[in-house]
């Protein structure tokens, strides 16, 4: 028997109370990758024997990981075969009033994150709701933060819709043997959905009107500049470092283009020059001008950039730098991310206005536009994913019969799980078998769908509630929290729900939900209640994440296309998290009575 060291816990409930500290904190401040973190975590708990191995691993067979694997073959079939963009082409239309805009895109985003991965549906979303808002003459960001909200209103209403509706479902049969409909959550979800689409509406002028960095970086004529080297230019044969032409004040050279049309570009600072090239500079256009006259250069007949392709292989093409990229607090000019992935800074916007000043000398932060040149060949979005996030894609799939195909594909294995014909996970398997087999998706498609990273925090997740359960911690705190708010059962269901809500502003929801379900349950055993009451409003408040950028992928997603602040979030999100948790704390307890 193990030793009581300090505070009624043992020494292994003390390392998992440690090692929780220490995945949070490496989460909320480092940018080290979230699956790495959990697999640390993993491996403290399983060599210092806090956690049996078994109980560890358990977390990788566990039938919600797997569920959620099945999923995103399911969801690259509905994404493949068209179905998200007949969705957004017929459901918007041209509202009337703002308000109306506000509903008619809230509606169907919660729809669809209802049943698919929320942050697909916001990428799909982003640029469709930037050309609508043009449209309708307002502001994209006026309309990308109710985008976000509705995506994670709406993965509560189904346990299928967010990883920590399944992950608490998971837990929930273990503790009980009763396996949970599809759509227990379901009217629970709604009244809250419709509270905050409500509540969005009533709010509106707290949505801030902020420029879209697209329109600051709109003309690229303002920021590149190319310029020829004429047949008698002294510095001929020279590098362009010994000919002060590699860094110049207020920008760099992006591209050489050969007088046989050979394209160089990265360039490097030794690269040698010729008579007849085209030197392609990016940055302050006045400063970099003044070449003209130093360098004895000439102005070339037209500039090489637009907006739209060059030609039909290379673009400029936009990039928001995500917050757990390693270029944040970097500058461009000390790494060798260009070189690695083949393409070029060209400008940086932040906040909806662009830098002026040299963009390969600015540090990036989170959340920053970055305008890129891609030439031929440049390596494929999936690879720059942990960096940056592409939302324009030449890749826009095709309506026909295949978008049919897997809508009923989608409608079967909700209809079959839902009646009880079969279990969830058997339906998500057949549907993912049928998704490839009917060719909606090919076999790579759904490969590359998988989010891994996902999976390993999701079985993380299991392994850390596990040890906070298996070490007696959730018996301590729930004793704390009675001792706090009695034996009154709606005290102790607030308690639990406000601190879960504002625990998942800061680090992940499915981590926060494994960490108070055990904590959660225990509380509902002892005071003798309805133990699903208790887990369906935890359901709810791990995904009421609204006051933070970091709050929720799809919030930091929305961030730089919207030229967001911080404190934007902030503004509107504070009270509508208050208003969800009271629409939350008002309608579980009506249908799953204490």
């Amino acid at each position: 028997m193990e030793t009581i060291l300090f505070a009624g816990l043992s020494f292994h409930a003390w390392i998992v109370i440690a090692t929780i500290i220490l995945v949070f904190g490496l989460m909320l401040f480092t940018k080290l990758a979230p699956d790495f973190v959990f697999l640390g975590g993993m491996t403290i708990l399983m060599v210092t024997g806090a956690l049996p191995v078994d109980k560890v691993l358990s977390g990788f067979s566990s039938s919600s990981v797997v569920l959620v694997g099945a999923l995103f073959v399911v969801i690259a079939g509905l994404v493949h075969t068209g179905v998200m963009q007949w969705i957004v082409r017929y459901c918007l239309g041209t509202p009337k009033s703002y308000n109306m805009a506000i509903f008619r895109l809230m509606t169907p985003v919660a729809a669809l994150s209802s049943f698919l991965n929320n942050t697909t549906v916001v990428a799909l979303f982003i640029n469709v709701v930037k050309i609508w808002a043009k449209k309708l003459n307002v502001a994209p960001s006026k309309l990308l933060i109710p985008l976000s909200y509705a995506s994670g209103m709406g993965g509560i209403c189904t346990l299928i819709g967010t990883p920590p509706n399944l992950l608490i479902s998971g837990f929930y049969m273990d503790q009980t043997h009763e396996q949970l409909s599809i759509f227990t959550p379901a009217l629970a979800g709604l009244f809250c959905l419709t509270v905050g689409i409500l509540a969005t509406i009533a709010m509106k002028k707290l949505i801030p009107e902020r420029t879209s960095p697209e329109e600051a970086l709109e003309n690229s004529q303002n920021y590149t500049v190319e310029l020829l080297v004429p047949s008698d230019a002294k510095f001929i044969g020279e590098t362009l470092k010994d000919a002060g032409l590699f860094q110049v004040e207020g920008g760099h050279i992006i591209e050489i283009i050969r007088f046989d049309k050979e394209i160089i570009s990265p360039v490097s600072e030794d690269e040698f020059i010729f008579g007849g090239d085209r030197l392609v500079f990016s940055g302050q256009v006045d400063e970099i001008l003044k070449l003209r006259n130093s360098h004895q250069l000439v102005n070339a007949a037209h500039h090489v950039f637009s907006v739209n392709e060059v030609d039909s292989n290379r673009k400029l093409r936009m990039a928001n730098v995500r917050f757990s990229s390693s270029l944040v607090g970097t500058r461009m000019v000390d790494t060798d991310f260009e070189e690695r992935n083949n393409m070029v800074l060209i400008a940086i916007a932040r906040e909806g206005e662009r830098i002026n000043q040299s963009p390969r000398e600015i540090v990036i932060e989170k959340g920053d536009t970055l305008l890129l040149e891609c030439p031929p060949r440049s390596k494929s979005e999936s690879a720059l994913t942990p960096d940056l996030q592409f939302f324009e894609s030449s890749l826009i799939p095709q309506e026909g019969k295949k978008t049919l195909t897997s809508s009923l594909i989608l409608l079967a294995m909700i209809i079959c799980s839902s009646l009880n014909i079969i279990p969830l996970l058997q339906a998500s398997f057949l549907a993912a078998f049928a998704m490839i087999i009917l060719r909606c998706c090919s076999i790579n498609q759904a490969r590359e769908s998988i989010d891994w990273g996902l999976l390993m925090v999701f079985a993380g997740s299991i392994s850390l509630g596990s040890a906070i359960e298996y070490t007696g911690i959730a018996t301590k705190i729930a004793e704390g929290i009675l001792s706090v708010c009695g034996s009154n059962p709606m005290f102790a269901l607030a308690g639990i729900c406000f601190a879960a809500t504002f625990l998942t502003e800061f680090t992940s929801n499915t981590a926060t939900a494994a960490i108070f379900f055990p904590i959660t349950y225990q509380i509902a055993v002892t005071l003798g209640v309805n133990p699903l009451t208790f887990c369906v409003a935890l359901m709810i408040a791990v995904s009421s994440s609204f006051a933070t950028p970091i709050g929720s992928p799809t919030h930091m997603m929305v961030y730089g296309p919207g030229g967001y602040r911080f404190v934007d979030f902030m503004r509107i999100g504070l009270p509508m998290n208050f208003i969800i948790l009271a629409a939350d704390l008002f309608i579980v307890p009506l249908l799953f009575p204490l």
